[in-house]
């Protein structure tokens, strides 16, 4: 085609767009440098199998440089890369050669060479020849080397983007938070009596400097934020709780009022440090790994997990303190509290081979779910965006809930830009569909589920025209590195926690029942995201809302497990000549009080979150609930039986030479 005919070319291509696959570009090539070819410029139909990005981009050439044949009859581009792009060039060489399908080079659009290969090229060195002149495969050369070369940032464009969570998302979570803490708050109070207020100033404490640090810090809040608040608040109330169920024992034991909260504060301190270390450990492996919304979680993990350890125990001993040097004894006990859990003796050990089977069914189910498959939102599979001027202002909330039941059940994404007037939706709908129509039918069910803030009977055309300001197709903004670095985060925090665990308890058991237990929890969500999703009235996808739930699940579970086990520890050195079947069930009813109030409080929280909260977090909130409930499970029938049915005849504890358990007190003890 004449260059001076491009503009023509371009204006008839966009006309007829439509009658096109919606995964084939049109892109101009470069003049030929022959005298009778100047004036016309190659027109290429490019496909891209649906993906947004060439299959190889530019940073993975190492060098390339203009030579010659071995002859030096003509020029030739050689051409190296590193092993990441030497494995793909293999395979696009050989389908190339096979299919004689051209290779297209381009720069910025435009297509620079095509060459089709003569075979599989592997190594990562190649040469490109053609009917170049010596500038032609300077250039082609200098093309090459491009991508792997620094480029400035310019803004073309700017515009302002509201909140995707909306103003009603914004106030009902708000609310959740502000009837939860009140919830907890009150909790407390009936289940502690005045020491319960210590436990309400440590946490208000908590929550004050933790939102004040990230604050500082300049950080948004975003859903992996939220769950990190979340579990936040349940290690704090935890902490206290700790401390308190162990104050409560030493006074039922007949101790006196200081020695047993000495006693108790004492005692707590290494199931403390011990929960807090493991979580620790996690979130700055998180944070040292992961991307995006896996290190925004990791930093309020990390910041509210330090701050626990200081409110919950320098703080709240130090008010103690206060009350006791002014003569003031603080209530532990309600009428309430002294009746339930009182003298629990639940066998939950003998009925450990029916919790194995449920777990194999769990495990079953979790395994079975990959193949089932999920509902991947926009963050993950990416999706197309139309920026629609409505002229008035809407309810974005109910924009929402509408387009979701015209999407057939997909979620989309919608941000303000400016004010609720014009919106940005993007959806993941028929992303994967390639098909020539497959634009045409998404902007009709656009039209459909925004009818009702549209003119009536508004045809195809107006929209298009008066309505319609931009449509694009969009990345996923969850990509592979981030992908790649949640697994890797997740992988290499399984290998700390284990070593961790390894190394206090000395036992190796210990460590394979946290693990266990944790993969059990993690299971259990991913099945029912897989197989809830067409059941629940609710979106329920996977994208940062789901990362946030899974960490949040891991999290919990972990500090749920090692608390118990190191009361099943402290009871293996204390106790001579009792079984461990009767050790392990002793410290699982002696912590079910403190197992309880942590996973009621958080599951209050949840649970208000969810009720209250608003459409776009009832898939996180729904996905912790059942983490909590799971994870407060496995702590009891996954990772304790553990200990019991692996190596039977080797102590829970530390033996000495005579293999008999260490025991620094005897205790009396009858179950």
């Amino acid at each position: 085609m004449l260059i001076n005919d491009s503009a023509e070319v371009r204006r008839i291509l966009t006309e007829l767009r439509s009658s096109f696959p919606s995964d084939v570009l049109f892109a101009y090539g470069t003049p030929e440098k022959a005298s009778n070819l100047k004036k016309f410029l190659p027109l290429y139909c490019l496909r891209t199998y649906g993906r947004a990005k060439s299959t190889i981009e530019g940073d993975v050439v190492t060098d390339a440089k203009q030579d010659y044949e071995q002859n030096g009859s003509r020029p030739i581009v050689l051409m190296d890369m590193n092993s990441t792009g030497a494995s793909e060039w293999e395979k696009i060489t050989r389908k190339s050669a096979e299919k004689q399908i051209p290779i297209a080079i381009t720069l910025d659009n435009i297509v620079y060479s095509a060459p089709i290969a003569e075979g599989a090229i592997g190594g990562g060195k190649s040469r490109i020849t053609g009917n170049f002149t010596v500038e032609d495969a300077k250039d082609l050369a200098n093309i090459l080397k491009a991508g792997k070369l620094p480029a400035p940032a310019k803004i073309v464009a700017e515009q302002q983007i509201g909140a995707t969570l909306g103003d009603k998302a914004i106030k009902a979570g708000s609310l959740a938070f502000l009837i939860s803490f009140v919830v907890i708050f009150l909790l407390m109070l009936v289940y502690y009596n005045t020491s319960g207020w210590i436990a309400n100033i440590a946490l208000i404490l908590n929550l004050l400097f933790t939102v004040g640090i990230l604050a500082g810090l300049g950080a948004s809040l975003t859903a992996p934020g939220i769950a990190g608040l979340v579990l936040t608040i349940g290690m704090a109330v935890d902490t206290n709780v700790i401390i308190y169920e162990r104050i409560k024992e030493e006074l039922n034991r007949g101790k006196g009022y200081i020695p047993a909260i000495n006693e108790g504060y004492k005692r707590s301190l290494p199931p403390v440090l011990d929960a807090h270390v493991t979580t620790f450990l996690t979130a700055i492996i998180l944070f040292s790994f992961g991307l995006g919304p896996v290190k925004g979680f990791a930093t309020t993990q990390i910041i509210g997990i330090l701050l626990s350890l200081f409110c919950g125990i320098l703080v709240s001993r130090w008010v103690t303190e206060w009350f006791t040097n002014k003569q003031k004894h603080l209530e532990y006990f309600t009428s309430i509290s002294k009746r339930v859990f009182k003298h629990a003796k639940y066998k939950f050990i003998e009925y450990r081979k029916v919790a194995y089977v449920i777990s194999m069914i769990v495990l079953a189910l979790g395994i079975a779910s990959f193949f089932n498959g999920f509902d991947e939102g926009v963050e993950f599979k990416g999706g197309r965006s139309y920026k629609i001027a409505f002229g008035h202002k809407v309810d974005v909330e109910q924009v929402r809930k509408d387009l979701r039941v015209t999407f057939g059940g997909e979620s989309p994404i919608i941000k303000t830009i400016g004010d609720n007037a014009t919106l940005d939706i993007t959806t993941a709908y028929l992303i994967e569909d390639n098909g020539n129509k497959v634009d045409s039918i998404i902007e009709s069910k656009l039209i459909v589920g925004l009818a009702n803030y549209l003119p009536k009977g508004i045809t195809y055309d107006k929209f298009d025209k008066e309505f319609k300001q931009e449509s694009k197709k969009v990345l996923p903004s969850i990509s592979d590195d981030l992908k790649r670095g949640a697994v890797k985060a997740t992988i290499f925090a399984l290998l700390v926690i284990f070593l961790y665990i390894l190394v206090r308890f000395r036992d190796w058991r210990y460590s394979l029942g946290t693990i266990v237990a944790l993969l059990h929890d993690v299971f259990v969500t991913l099945a029912v995201f897989s197989f809830a999703r067409g059941i629940v009235p609710f979106p329920l996808e996977i994208d940062q809302h789901f990362i946030a739930a899974i960490l949040t699940v891991i999290g919990f579970s972990m500090n749920d497990t090692v608390i118990v086990f190191d009361r099943i520890r402290e009871y293996s050195r204390n106790l001579r000549g009792v079984s461990k079947v009767t050790i392990i069930n002793r410290a699982i009813n002696d912590t079910l009080s403190r197992t309880i109030m942590t996973s009621l409080t958080v599951f209050l929280t949840i649970l208000i979150l969810f009720i209250v909260g608003g459409e776009v977090t009832k898939g996180f909130a729904f996905a912790m609930l059942i983490g909590v409930v799971t994870g407060t499970y496995s702590s009891i029938f996954v990772a304790a039986p553990i200990l019991v049915d692996l190596s039977r005849k080797k102590p829970l504890g530390e033996a000495d030479k005579h293999g008999e358990v260490k025991a620094k007190e005897r205790i009396e003890f009858r179950y």
